[in-house]
């Protein structure tokens, strides 16, 4: 028998109803715990729970399980990222064992960008499962209390479980239906793709509410406040499955280049203040990529604060 599941705070924030803010926290090129801790400090009070990124764009990093046992550690709630690119399912089912003995109980599933976009482009991928088969492990060790392999598991981790969508790779048209997918291997909430198509977050949005699926995960919307035109231009032309609308580049462009960091930080409220009223969101995960000193300012302007608590 497997214990009873202790709700992680972001849970408890979504079961009550509330709008969920998320934020995350890039681990540093080095060994600094203290560059982890600055940055959980500046958005601490702003957020529910803190993601901390798996060698995003396999570029490598201080691992993510250290910093997300800094964080909790501080205590505040880390959102363990892990990505299925590094590690074999002995070594994925070993590190969710050794994030639940610190007591860290959320978890976002990811497959992970190729190693090809990182420093160690020659480096060899493993993907023994993918991120819909993790989500699956995960669901399983806290579920059924056994291994893979299956023999029973002392202390099973009991793991609130996450995974990433996409509302905008090509091709569209399997958006929902790939979503769906990720909900039928146990996904209980889900983080978006960063969001600049409003139009076409709102239509991906629509469909998966047709389809009942708002009803059986939490969804956070993803965004990312622009720093400059030339961040806006190369998002839109050099990173895979990205959406910026013609619209807002030139809306950028057209600000002069000191005030560009502001009009991004505007552009970033005003989405998250009109998403607030679409049906099926559930809340936000605000990614400011090295940027996390805006993330205060962005929740407070866009009317999400003060964070509720809860017991």
């Amino acid at each position: 028998m497997t214990s009873p599941k202790t709700p992680s705070k972001l849970e408890k924030i979504l079961a009550a109803g509330h709008l969920a803010v998320t934020s995350e926290c890039g681990p540093p090129r080095g060994s600094d715990i203290a560059e982890v801790e600055k940055k959980a400090n500046l958005i601490k009070d702003h957020v529910d729970a803190i993601n901390v990124t798996d060698n995003q764009t396999s570029v490598t990093r201080l691992c993510s399980l250290a910093a997300c046992i800094k964080i909790k550690q501080m205590g505040l709630e880390p959102v363990l990222q892990m990505v299925t690119r590094d590690r074999n399912r002995i070594a994925l089912q070993s590190d969710i064992l050794g994030a639940a003995a610190f007591d860290i109980c959320t978890m976002l599933c990811l497959s992970g960008d190729h190693q090809s976009f990182g420093d160690c482009a020659t480096g060899q991928n493993v993907y023994d499962l993918d991120s819909m088969q993790l989500i699956q492990t995960v669901r399983h060790m806290r579920d059924e209390g056994k291994f893979l392999g299956g023999a029973d598991i002392h202390r099973p981790p009991q793991m609130f479980v996450g995974a990433a969508a996409n509302p905008f790779a090509d091709p569209y048209e399997i958006r929902v239906p790939r979503l769906a997918k990720k909900i039928a291997a146990g996904a209980e909430f889900i983080q978006t793709q960063c969001i600049y198509n409003i139009d076409k977050f709102e239509d991906w949005i629509r469909m998966a509410r047709e389809r009942g699926l708002t009803e059986k995960v939490y969804i956070l919307a993803g965004v990312t406040p622009l720093k400059s035109a030339g961040m806006a231009k190369y998002m839109k032309n050099r990173v895979p499955g990205m959406d910026v609308p013609d619209e807002v580049v030139q809306r950028m462009a057209d600000t002069p280049k000191e005030k560009q960091a502001e009009e991004g930080i505007k552009i970033c409220i005003e989405t998250i203040q009109r998403l607030k009223e679409v049906p099926g969101v559930a809340g936000f995960h605000i990614m400011a990529i090295e940027w996390e000193e805006m993330v205060p300012r962005i929740v407070e302007e866009s009317g999400l604060y003060p964070r509720p608590a809860v017991d």
